[in-house]
Order: C-alpha cells, then sequence, then structure tokens
C-alpha cells in the first residue's frame, strides 16, 4: 500500500540560520516581491552617467571604465554576466569605505592595489537580489538572472529560507543549482542535510553525503554532525552509528555536539542506555570533556528508560565537577522519578533546586505535576494544576494531558473527561495532544463511537490533524477492527499531507495481519523501506507468521532473508518459527539451510520435527548430514527416525549411502531395537541387497550380544 502525504508543520522545527538586519526589518507586499527583479533589471543596474561608471569582472576587479569608447548602448545589461555587471556608484559614497567594503577590498585587491567588492555588487543590490529569488514564481529563471553575482553565503541565507518556509522542491532545486556552478561551501552542505532531515528525506541526504568527492567537506565536523542528526530524527539510529564509524576512518575528529547527537539517538532505541554507556567508552578515549548538555542528554537517556538511580548518579557527578545544573537537568531528574513514582524525592529535588538558587519554571513544575500524576496522587496533582493555572503557567494543554493520561491509566475515565472539559472550557487551545489522550482512552474500553466524536470535534476546531493524532486514531480503529475508518483515516493522511512514520507503519501492519491482509502488510513493509525505515524483527515477526498459516512458505522465507540481509541479529524463535513454516510448506533444502545455521540455539522438539519430516521426503543424499548437525547439538535421533532413512536408502537402492549412515551409526554407538533391525535385513534381502544383509548380521553378530536382547548395537 503505498502512503503518500507529505511533512506536517508541526513536525518540523525551524531552521537555525544567519539572521540579516536589513532583512529581518524589512517586510515585502506580495506586489512589492513580485516587482523586485524588475526594479533590479531596470534601475538598480542601469548604468549611471560615464564619469561614475564602472564594470568589474567577477572577482571585483575593474576591467572597463567610463572613459573608454565603450557606452551603454541602452539593451538591458545583463545581471549574472559573466564578462562583468555594471554597478551605479555615488560620488559621495565612493570616497566612503564602509567596513564591508573594506574586508572585501582585502580579500580581493585589484591589479592596481585598490580593490573593489567581492563579486562587483555591494550589499544593498546582493539584498534586492537575494530577496528577488526568495519571491519569485520562476526559480530557475531567476536564478539564471541573478545568481551568478551572489555570493556562496548568499545563497545560502537563500536556502534557509526556503527551509523555513517547507518549500522543500525549492530547497533541492536551487542546491543543486549552487553545485552545478561551483557556489557550495561546507556551511552549504550542513544546511541542506540538515533541511533534508527536517522534510523526512533521508535517503537524498545520505546519497548526497556518501558521493561526496571533497574529503575535506566529507569530513567536515559541522557537515558529520548534520549528517548523523539527520539520519537519527527519522529513526535510522543503527544507519548513524555505522556511518559514525565510517567517517572517522575517513578523517572526523568529533566534537561534543557529534556524541550529544548521538546519545539523543539513544533515548527511544531498545537497549538504549547499554549501548549508549559504550558511547561513552569511546567518547572519554577522545579527551574531550563532559559539558552540561553531555549530562542534559544522559539524564534524558535514563529517564526515558525509568533509570532514576542511573540519572541521579550522573546528576551529582555534573554537581562534582562543578558544573551548573540547570531547569533542564532538574526536569530531566523529576521525569526519571515520574517513572518509579517516587514523588518524595521528587519534592526533596524541588526544595534542592530552590537552596541553589533556581526558581522552579513551568517545565520543571509540570514534570514535578507528571510525577504526582504516575504515582497516583491525584490531589496533590491537581492542587498544582491549579497553581500553575493562577500563576498564568497553564496556558497550554501538556499540564492537563498529564493530569488526564494518570486518572486514565488509574480507570478514573469521568475524572479524565472533566479535567478535558475544563481544558476546553477555559479556552486552552490544543495541539491535539489532548485528543490524543482521551481518543486512546476511549479506544481501550472499546468505545469507538465517542472516537469518533472526538475526531469530528477536533477537526472542526483545527481543520486539520497532525502526526501524533494521525497515529491514535489509527490504533484506535485497527483495535476496533474497523476497517471503514481505517482506511478513512489514511486518506485524511494523505488529504493533510501527514508524512507516516514508523509508529505509522506498525499499527497498520499490525492491522493488517489481525485482518489476515497479508498482501497489503507485506506492501506496508515495502513503502516502509521506500521511506527509508529499517525492517526489524518486531514488524516483520507478525508478517512471517501469517504467511505461514495460510501456507505462503515461500514468502515467508523471502521476508526472513530480507530481515538477514540487514545485519540483524534475529532471535531464536524467528529461527524455529521459520523452521516450522518451511517444514510445513515442505520446504525441506531451504529448512536444512536455516537448521544448519542456527542449530544450536533451535529447541529439540522443533529440531527433531524437522529431522523427521527431512528423513521422510528429504533430499536422500545429505539425510545422514541432516543427522549429523542434529546428534552434534545433543539431541538424539529416535529408533523410528532411523528406520525411515534406512528403509529409504534400500528402497531406492542407496547401498553407497546406506553404508555410510550405518557406518555414522557404529561410530556413534547406536543402538537398534531387535525389531528394527529385523525389519531392515528383511529389507534388504527382500530387495536383492543380500551381501548388505550379511555385512549388517555379521556386525550385529560380532558385537558378542544375542540375537534375542532388546537391542543390538553396531560395534
Amino acid at each position: 500500500m503505498q502512503l503518500h502525504g507529505s511533512i506536517h508543520p508541526s513536525t518540523l522545527a525551524s531552521c537555525n540560520s544567519i539572521c540579516v538586519p536589513h532583512l529581518a526589518s524589512t517586510k515585502f507586499s506580495h506586489n512589492e516581491a513580485n516587482g523586485t527583479l524588475a526594479q533590479l533589471r531596470a534601475a538598480e543596474f542601469v548604468p549611471p552617467p560615464e564619469e561614475n561608471t564602472y564594470k568589474f569582472s567577477n572577482r571585483g576587479q575593474v576591467i572597463e571604465s567610463s572613459h573608454s569608447s565603450q557606452r551603454h548602448n541602452g539593451t538591458r545589461p545583463k545581471f549574472g554576466n559573466r564578462r562583468g555587471v555594471y554597478v551605479r556608484r555615488n560620488p559621495k559614497e565612493a570616497t566612503e569605505d564602509s567596513s564591508e567594503q573594506a574586508l572585501h577590498k582585502h580579500i580581493w585587491p585589484n591589479e592596481e592595489g585598490e580593490g573593489e567588492l567581492l563579486g562587483g555588487l555591494p550589499w544593498p543590490q546582493r539584498r534586492a537580489a537575494i530577496t528577488s529569488i526568495q519571491m519569485t514564481e520562476n526559480l530557475s529563471d531567476t536564478l539564471e538572472w541573478v545568481g551568478e553575482n551572489l555570493q556562496t553565503q548568499d545563497l545560502n541565507l537563500v536556502l534557509r529560507y526556503f527551509g523555513r518556509m517547507q518549500k522543500w522542491q525549492e530547497v533541492s532545486q536551487l542546491f543543486d543549482w549552487m553545485k552545478q556552478h561551483g557556489k557550495v561551501s561546507a556551511a552549504s552542505y550542513t544546511s541542506f542535510i540538515t533541511l533534508m532531515g527536517k522534510g523526512h528525506q533521508t535517503r537524498i541526504a545520505l546519497d548526497l553525503y556518501c558521493n561526496l568527492e571533497d574529503e575535506h567537506i566529507k569530513s567536515n565536523v559541522f557537515v558529520c554532525n548534520s549528517m548523523l542528526k539527520c539520519l537519527i530524527s527519522n529513526g535510522r539510529v543503527e544507519t548513524a552509528f555505522k556511518l559514525f564509524e565510517q567517517m572517522k576512518e575517513g578523517g572526523l575528529n568529533p566534537d561534543i555536539v557529534t556524541y550529544s547527537t548521538l546519545l539523543a539517538g539513544r533515548v527511544k532505541a531498545r537497549h538504549g542506555y547499554s549501548k549508549a554507556c559504550k558511547l561513552m567508552e569511546d567518547f572519554k578515549g577522545t579527551g574531550l570533556k563532559f559539558d552540561s548538555v553531555m549530562y542534559g542528554s544522559l539524564l534524558a537517556l535514563c529517564a526515558s528508560h525509568n533509570l532514576d538511580e542511573e540519572a541521579e548518579t550522573y546528576f551529582q557527578q555534573m554537581k562534582n565537577e562543578g558544573l551548573p545544573a540547570n531547569e533542564f537537568h532538574y526536569s530531566s531528574l523529576l521525569n526519571a522519578y515520574a517513572a518509579k513514582g517516587k514523588h518524595e524525592k521528587a519534592e526533596k529535588l524541588i526544595d534542592d533546586m530552590k537552596s541553589a538558587g533556581l526558581v522552579p519554571n513551568k517545565v520543571v513544575l509540570t514534570s514535578l505535576l507528571k510525577v504526582y500524576a504516575r504515582s497516583g496522587l491525584f490531589e496533590k496533582a491537581g492542587e498544582l494544576l491549579a497553581e500553575l493555572d493562577v500563576s498564568g503557567q497553564a496556558l497550554d494543554e501538556m499540564p492537563y494531558c498529564l493530569m488526564m493520561d494518570g486518572l486514565a491509566k488509574a480507570g478514573k475515565i469521568h475524572d479524565a473527561q472533566k479535567i478535558f472539559d475544563e481544558m476546553k472550557a477555559k479556552g486552552i487551545r490544543s495541539d491535539g495532544y489532548s485528543y490524543s489522550t482521551m481518543i486512546s482512552t476511549y479506544s481501550k474500553i472499546g468505545n469507538i463511537e465517542e472516537v469518533k466524536r472526538l475526531e469530528e470535534e477536533l477537526e472542526n476546531i483545527k481543520g486539520k490533524y497532525d502526526l501524533v493524532v494521525m497515529n491514535t486514531l489509527l490504533n484506535a480503529y485497527s483495535r476496533g477492527r474497523d476497517m471503514e475508518y481505517v482506511m478513512r483515516t489514511l486518506k485524511k493522511m494523505d488529504k493533510f499531507k501527514i508524512c507516516p512514520d514508523r509508529q505509522t507503519f506498525s499499527i497498520l501492519i499490525s492491522y493488517f495481519c489481525k485482518e489476515k491482509l497479508y498482501d497489503l502488510a507485506q506492501r506496508t513493509l515495502e513503502d516502509m523501506q521506500v521511506r527509508g525505515h529499517r525492517l526489524t524483527e518486531e514488524l516483520c515477526s507478525s508478517v512471517i507468521t501469517g504467511l505461514g498459516e495460510s501456507g505462503r512458505a515461500e514468502e515467508a522465507f523471502k521476508l526472513y532473508n530480507q530481515l538477514k540481509s540487514n545485519r540483524h541479529t534475529l532471535s531464536k524463535v524467528l529461527h524455529e518459527k521459520i523452521l516450522n513454516i518451511l517444514v510445513s510448506g515442505r520446504m525441506l533444502k531451504e529448512a536444512y539451510t536455516v537448521m544448519k545455521a542456527n542449530a544450536k540455539s533451535i529447541s529439540k522438539p522443533c529440531l527433531k520435527k524437522f529431522v523427521i519430516a527431512f528423513a521422510e521426503a528429504g533430499n536422500i543424499y545429505i539425510v545422514s548430514d541432516v543427522f549429523k548437525e542434529c546428534h552434534s547439538t545433543g539431541c538424539k535421533i529416535e529408533q523410528d527416525v532411523l528406520y525411515i532413512a534406512l528403509s529409504r536408502y534400500i528402497e531406492q537402492g542407496k547401498k553407497r549411502e546406506l553404508i555410510h549412515l550405518l557406518k555414522w551409526m557404529k561410530n556413534q554407538r547406536y543402538e537398534l531395537a531387535s525389531s528394527t533391525l529385523n525389519s531392515v535385513l528383511k529389507k534388504l534381502r527382500e530387495s536383492g541387497q543380500s551381501d548388505v544383509a550379511e555385512m549388517l548380521s555379521h556386525e550385529f553378530t560380532s558385537s558378542g550380544k544375542q540375537a534375542g536382547n532388546s537391542h543390538a548395537r553396531l560395534e
């Protein structure tokens, strides 16, 4: 299933950029913006009287003056002509040298040692050109007209402007033009990769970085940091860590921002703390020192994994090193306490914070409210919420959401609804989180009608949705097995251009498997990969199980191999699952490869089931190999299985294989029941293989045991 949709504004943060005072203080109406380019053409670059006209080269050197015989012929001068441009100069300004002009003179002196502006254009003209590009409706034409006379840093400003406006197509188009015209720097790559991360275009960013030929830019710490952040913010944490190792091999000297970025990737990852500890060992080997930001990342990591004791240790370590704790550090430690309901420690921490001269701000108090709500102390949580309201710090929905969530999890749904109604009555603006909380609450108790009512109410209020709400609705309708509303929600995601994330795909795949819609589940997995998300065992396991149950063993095995090719360490459970599926589907050759690679991690009952199936119908030439593999794990071959294999060899006249198996049985001291031995001897004689029967009988009698014994051993 193809999920379209673009990026919703609420999922994107503002892009950091250089602020130009002239642009920041200037506002352009639509008409003014459209007229800017015309002004550039008609006014700014028409040469003034002859005595004040100069022609400059691209490096700002005077290549022609008005004293020459060449005169302006009235045709429109091209902005961006590679041979130079005309610039009007005021006689008074010619005698004054601004600091910017002085800087450019220092960089690009002309032949006479005087010097002109870089590119031949002072800032006012460049500013007008920048604005024309930002406001144009035809980017390619405008770039051809004015782009050549802008500096790389000017174009970087435009690049970041397009990013702030979420004009992703223009971002790509401008960056391609900059590369083609050699107007890129490390800062250009940093900005572009950052913007691709915000636009969830990780594949474009990664391809760009991996194909970079300039090793200096490729190992630039700012470029590397932006690439790592791009991957991590889009959920491709493992890819980021693998790339980090390649970056170091390529000459990257990571800084503290690099490690903070990587730490952030472990905050919500499974087993994230243990993996973060390994990263910290690498960090210590660099000689870099922990700073407040690093400690903040560690505290957030501990809080997300409910590790309050570890968080306390880092907090104290930070203080011992003389680094001041700010509100963010206190808030993270409070969040760690919230998971365990340690309200007494939380209250003591607030007292310590006040003793340190810090006033608990809204973030800290909201974290304290979370502690109370998670601890079931709803009276205290209510009092704190009232204090926040009176002090004007409860102007957003988050404190109310925490209260509602705590009440809902405690089964107090009526009270949660009461808080929700109170929030709406006060006119608190909702970004959708409060609705998500209540939608999730009602879906868990199976009240789908209330979910639909809340969805309609939210749409009437906001007129749009965000990813969090969409995922909550998908989960609610999937839980209620309401196919119509699941598909309706997906269409709304397309309508509002909301890009699905890993959670979206996880919800859909689980739902499609529950409904036995395995084709849709597989197409959703494919779409997920196209969007840059890696397959995980957790997502694929239910699909593999479903395919196996529906008799589609070949497709299940293909998906299993896809997981292996992604270098996943697969669980024993999944190896057993695929082995059982292949056996049931009579794909015994493929089952043998799975068993051989993972024999020691597969349970004995599962191995025995496979061995029986292979003895009955597997490739007769490798039956003995299967027995050997199974035996090497400590799993003994049963009498009936040995009889099946020996009988197949006899019936198909595989004399050499039969003797080979008998010798192996003898070496491994396998015993045969008398009835089994007699049946084998009878089959051999009936099939005309008396010589083998005599050999087997001789081996049996030479063992010194009587034929009447309950078991015989090949010695």
